[in-house]
């Protein structure tokens, strides 16, 4: 005989983490789709890199 075993879990839950020091807590989104809990934390506009021109004579 062939078995098929399933668990799940009913109820709350709760999960934490520290965030990096360039993530914008502010700007948070999260899309809960099929199951799945997607987080976008972008990073702060002081932490993204930019292009500085350097004039060389």
């Amino acid at each position: 005989k062939k078995y098929h075993r399933v668990e799940r879990a009913y109820g709350s839950f709760m999960r934490s983490f520290t965030l990096p020091e360039d993530a914008d807590g502010s700007k948070v989104n999260a899309e809960y789709k099929d199951g799945v809990l997607k987080v976008h934390l972008p990073k702060s506009e002081k932490a993204k890199p930019k292009a500085i021109e350097v004039k060389v004579s």
